[in-house]
C-alpha cells in the first residue's frame, strides 16, 4: 500500500526503530509500511513465515531497512529470542506496537476453554509478555521508548458475542494506563488506539462473514462508512512520534462515532438464531483452514 506521508514531514520517524507484532498482514502491515515511509527502521514479528517474507520483500523494495522474525507472542522464550535478535540487528528498538490479536464471534455459552485461551493467550498474555520483555530491557539500559497498544472500542464498554476479546482488550487497556504512571519515570510512554470497524481480510471474515452482518455494522456508524487503513496509520504515526511526547496513558478512539451510538460493537447479533450461528461457525471455520 502506497499511502504517502499524508499530513507529515517525510522524516517524522527518522532514526526510530519500530517493532510491530502481527505486522505481516492487515492493519499491522499497513502501520509498518506507513512508519517506513516516514523514515523508521522496521521490525516485523508474526507466526507465518511466508507472510513475513512477503512483507519484507515489499518494504525492502521501497528502500526500508527491515528485519522480520517468526515469533509466537504466546511464548515468552520466543519473545526473548526476538529481543536478542533485534539487539543484534538494530541495537534494540525505540517503539513497540502491540498489534498481534485473535478474535471471532460466538455465543459465549458455545465457547470451550480452549477457545477462550486462544484469544486471551494472544491478546492479553502476548501483549503482557512483549511489554515486559522490551520494557525491562529499556529500563536496564536507561533507554526511553514508546509502547502503542491496539485495543478496541469495546475494551471500555464490553460487547456480547466477543467476550474473550472484550476481556482481553480491557486488560490491555488497563495495562496501558497502569504503566503510563509506573514507567513514566523511566522515560517509557504508553499510548493506545481503539479502532472501530476497519476491514481487513482476516478479521472481517471471522467477525462479519456475511454481507448482511457487514452492512449492519456500517449502519451503526454515524459517519456511514468504515475506516480506511490510511486513517489509522496516520493516527498511529503521530502517537509514536516525538510530537506526541506529552501524551501518556491516553487511548484514542477512531471509529466514526460508532461507540457513541451504543455500547457493544457486536450486541446487534442478539437477533441471530441458533441455526444461523451454526452456519456462521462453519463459515468462520472455513476461513482458518
Amino acid at each position: 500500500m502506497n499511502q504517502g506521508t499524508g499530513p507529515f514531514r517525510p522524516d517524522l520517524l527518522q532514526g526510530k526503530t519500530v517493532l510491530v507484532t502481527g505486522g505481516a498482514t492487515g492493519l499491522g502491515r499497513a502501520m509498518a509500511e506507513g512508519f517506513a515511509e516516514l523514515g523508521a527502521r522496521i521490525a516485523l514479528a508474526g507466526r507465518r513465515e511466508e507472510k513475513l517474507r512477503e512483507a519484507e520483500a515489499l518494504l525492502s523494495a521501497a528502500g526500508c531497512d527491515v528485519y522480520v522474525h517468526s515469533c509466537d507472542v504466546r511464548d515468552p522464550a520466543a519473545i526473548a529470542a526476538l529481543a536478542d535478535a533485534l539487539d543484534s540487528r538494530f541495537g534494540g528498538i525505540d517503539v513497540l506496537v502491540n498489534n498481534a490479536a485473535g478474535n471471532f464471534i460466538s455465543p459465549t455459552e458455545r465457547l470451550s476453554h480452549r477457545a477462550v485461551d486462544a484469544v486471551l493467550n494472544i491478546v492479553l498474555h502476548g501483549t503482557f509478555y512483549t511489554t515486559l520483555e522490551f520494557g525491562k530491557r529499556w529500563i536496564d539500559a536507561g533507554r526511553s521508548g514508546t509502547m502503542l497498544n491496539i485495543v478496541t472500542t469495546y475494551a471500555e464498554t464490553g460487547s456480547a458475542f466477543v467476550v474473550p476479546s472484550a476481556a482481553a482488550k480491557a486488560g490491555v487497556l488497563a495495562l496501558t494506563r497502569s504503566l503510563a504512571v509506573e514507567w513514566a519515570r523511566y522515560g517509557i510512554r504508553q499510548v493506545a488506539i481503539a479502532p472501530g470497524p476497519f476491514p481487513t481480510e482476516g478479521a472481517w471474515s471471522r467477525l462479519l462473514p456475511t454481507p448482511e452482518l457487514a452492512q449492519n455494522m456500517i449502519d451503526r456508524i454515524p459517519l456511514g462508512r468504515v475506516g480506511s487503513k490510511e486513517e489509522l496509520v496516520h493516527l498511529a504515526a503521530f502517537l509514536v512520534s516525538d510530537y506526541a511526547a506529552y501524551l501518556n496513558g491516553e487511548c484514542v478512539t477512531i471509529d466514526g462515532g460508532e461507540w457513541l451510538q451504543g455500547a457493544g460493537q457486536f450486541n446487534g447479533l442478539l437477533d441471530v438464531t441458533d441455526d444461523q450461528w451454526d452456519q456462521l461457525a462453519a463459515m468462520i471455520k472455513s476461513t482458518k483452514s
